[in-house]
């Protein structure tokens, strides 16, 4: 084969031969800005001849250079030319030969269908980064030459391990700082959800994207005591270990707020001063809620969160739009509390907005197919967390966080039920207040066939909560016991709002042993500030766990 002849049709030779008559200086232009005879004869004086691109022998240069080249012609890429590195790399081949035979490197690397291709076509083509036999990377560029009626492609192989090699070595460095913020995320996560007795709750958290930058989205659940739960999700804006940080701080304060069994509306004032105190440059988003299975109402607050979704026994589903104030770290903004019914056979969801939020689409829009979603969701807390995060179509390479926290309030029928009852008694003052609660907490204690001893404890903390309240409250005083299938509740709500404290009695003094004796004989004990401007004061004792046979 003749191989200067297709070195006119390699790629670029044209370019380089059109390059060369444009600079040639017709004779009817040579007055027109050409170089003065002197300063020419000094131009063309140098002895030594520079040789034409044209007059290169190509086998030469090709030979030399440091890059892989491989020159196939016909169907079925017959070896035409290889040149020293080739060989270096992949040993001597025979010329001639197909390269189905002859060139297995390019076989395993899967680059015959890619040079049927070049011919076909007639325009190069170029694989990036393949590891080829040797251990080393490279990337082939095919280009299609001809000469006269026959055709090859022409390969050339740039050796790019030392690249291929950092690329890998960064993306094995981003993945071990993802997987070390993905394991920071998830440990300021809780390691398993708290149990109420009245709600049946489950969560769901995915990490987005490929990269280290995790985001702050988190859930918690808070059993507050005397039958009560707080709920909460939040979203810290911005992505990265940094994010994650200001999640765990807020998530702990959260938890220490929650303590304290205030209204959901001023757990977000506290936080929001936190926030900013945290940093001022960081911002997030936070829903809290308390369930309340006497009142059967989920009492709510929201700095900035997506509403939450309620759909009741019937299936239908309800926003919990208002009220909703700024995202926690804006600071001056007086929140508010609104209220949604929550009963027997009504479910929750409270989300963050990697689950609704999509790019070219309407936020509504997301939140209008969640609520489609709920709406056909059935099953266990967790069976709907799984159905609602696949109907959103979150995948792994999703690219932001996802945070889903899902709760039930079920309804209860049949032996359950027998496990969950309440009862409640209006008092209204009087030297007979206090044998009227004794009795009536008598009674109930006896009718829900408790032992004994719990009855007795049942009765003498009713009996000091009542006490307590006709000497320190006002009316109107109500009693209610309560009863589930882990514990027996005794609360006393009043008209005022000052709370107890439980304190040492000094020997001299008439009073202030009430509450110390509900906090020793009790599991749990607590007080709060009611919305009417009173307080409740209630105890708990955890029921004996049923002998299995």
């Amino acid at each position: 084969m003749n191989f200067t002849r297709w070195s006119a049709r390699l790629p670029g030779t044209q370019r380089r031969a059109a390059a060369r008559s444009a600079h040639v200086v017709s004779p009817d232009r040579r007055g027109e800005g050409s170089v003065p005879t002197a300063r020419a004869e000094q131009l063309i004086e140098d002895p030594r001849p520079v040789p034409a691109v044209d007059d290169l022998r190509v086998r030469e240069v090709l030979d030399h250079v440091p890059s892989l080249v491989a020159l196939v012609h016909g169907p079925d890429h017959r070896i035409a030319y290889v040149n020293g590195a080739y060989t270096a790399a992949f040993g001597a081949r025979p010329v001639g030969a197909p390269a189905r035979g002859a060139l297995p490197e390019l076989d395993e690397l899967g680059l015959l269908p890619l040079l049927d291709q070049v011919l076909r076509s007639g325009k190069p083509r170029t694989v990036k980064s393949r590891k080829a036999p040797d251990g080393r990377s490279y990337t082939f560029t095919c280009t299609p030459v001809t000469q006269g009626e026959g055709s090859g492609v022409l390969v050339f192989a740039t050796d790019v391990t030392d690249h291929a090699e950092a690329a890998e070595r960064l993306r094995a460095s981003e993945r071990r700082q993802r997987e070390t913020a993905v394991t920071l995320q998830r440990s300021l996560l809780p390691q398993e959800l708290e149990e109420p007795d009245d709600l049946r709750v489950a969560a769901t958290y995915h990490p987005g994207g490929t990269e280290a930058a995790v985001g702050g989205d988190w859930y918690d659940v808070i059993t507050l005591g005397g039958g009560r739960t707080a709920l909460v999700i939040g979203d810290v804006m911005g992505r990265g270990v940094r994010a994650a940080a200001v999640m765990g701080q807020l998530r702990t304060a959260v938890r220490a707020y929650a303590r304290l069994d205030l209204p959901p509306h001023e757990v977000l004032q506290l936080l929001d001063g936190l926030a900013t105190e945290i940093d001022a440059n960081q911002i997030a988003t936070c829903a809290y809620a308390i369930h309340d299975p006497n009142e059967g109402t989920l009492v709510h607050a929201s700095a900035g969160h997506l509403p939450i979704l309620v759909r009741d026994e019937h299936g239908t589903v309800q926003r919990a739009d208002e009220p909703t104030g700024p995202p926690l770290g804006t600071g001056g903004w007086i929140h508010s509390s609104g209220s949604i019914a929550l009963g027997p056979g009504s479910t929750a969801v409270l989300y963050t907005d990697g689950l609704v939020e999509r790019r070219n689409e309407d936020l509504d829009e997301g939140i209008a197919a969640l609520e489609r979603a709920l709406a056909g969701a059935t099953g266990t807390p967790q069976v709907i967390c799984d159905r609602l995060i696949r109907s959103a179509g979150v995948t792994p390479e999703h690219d932001d966080d996802v945070a889903v926290l899902v709760l039930q309030h079920p309804a209860r029928t049949g032996p359950e039920s027998e496990l969950f009852h309440n009862a409640a008694l209006e008092l209204l003052g009087g030297v007979e207040a206090a044998p009227r609660a004794r009795a009536f907490a008598s009674g109930v204690l006896t009718s829900w066939r408790f032992p004994a001893d719990l009855h007795d404890l049942g009765v003498l903390a009713a009996s000091e909560l009542v006490a307590n309240s006709l000497q320190h409250g006002t009316p109107p005083m109500r009693l209610r016991l309560r009863r589930t299938d882990r514990r027996l509740i005794v609360e006393v709500t009043d008209g005022n709002d000052h709370l107890p404290r439980r304190r040492r009695a000094e020997p001299a003094d008439e009073s202030g042993r009430g509450i110390a004796i509900v906090a020793t004989i009790a599991s749990n004990w607590g007080s709060r500030r009611t919305p009417g401007g009173g307080k409740a004061v209630w105890c708990e004792f955890a029921l004996p766990k049923p002998v299995t046979p």
